[in-house]
């Protein structure tokens, strides 16, 4: 797939030798703690990065994980994803590392990749489900124009306890492409 360019952003493929800025984002526990699973250790992110890859390269890929990365450099500083939930849905997920927030970079790629899911994708709906503390994130899908739906109870169990999930969602009717 080729890169998708965002404002100040892109998204583009993961790529093997991203494996040491990937660890700085998903090894952090500042960055985990907003997410839905606890920090990875060097092997664990090796894994997974790993299995992105191979995912990415297939003919009938399941879900769309990107990196993000500036324009003015390709190394990784976060994530983006577009995973399926469902006929023509999917769920919205990002994460930026810490020494990157603040900057508008998170907004910028979940932007970019509601583009895409409700343009070239077709897709229905988004959604995006958020740790109630997470004001930065509520506030990055309440930009992007997403509504609320409620409260999910213990929806995921991370950092040794069951956490609750805001659920926002935008659908295609309501989408404003920028």
């Amino acid at each position: 797939m080729d890169p998708l360019t965002g404002d100040g952003i892109r998204l583009r493929e993961f790529r093997l030798d991203d494996l040491d800025d990937y660890l700085a984002v998903v090894g952090d526990d500042r960055v985990t703690s907003w997410l839905s699973f606890d920090s990875r250790d060097r092997a664990a992110a090796e894994k997974q990065l790993g299995g992105m890859v191979e995912r990415a390269a297939l003919a009938d890929r399941p879900d769309y994980t990107l990196a993000v990365t500036r324009l003015d450099d390709d190394r990784l500083i976060g994530f983006a994803r577009l995973g399926p939930t469902g006929v023509q849905a999917a769920h919205l997920g990002y994460a930026i590392a810490a020494g990157h927030w603040g900057h508008g970079y998170a907004t910028a790629a979940a932007r970019t990749l509601v583009n895409f899911a409700f343009g070239p994708l077709a897709l229905h709906r988004v959604s995006a489900a958020i740790g109630p503390e997470n004001l930065a994130s509520v506030a990055v899908v309440k930009r992007l124009g997403f509504s609320y739906e409620g409260r999910i109870r213990h929806h995921v169990f991370t950092n040794g306890d069951w956490r609750d999930s805001l659920l926002y969602s935008l659908l295609a009717t309501e989408f404003r492409a920028d």
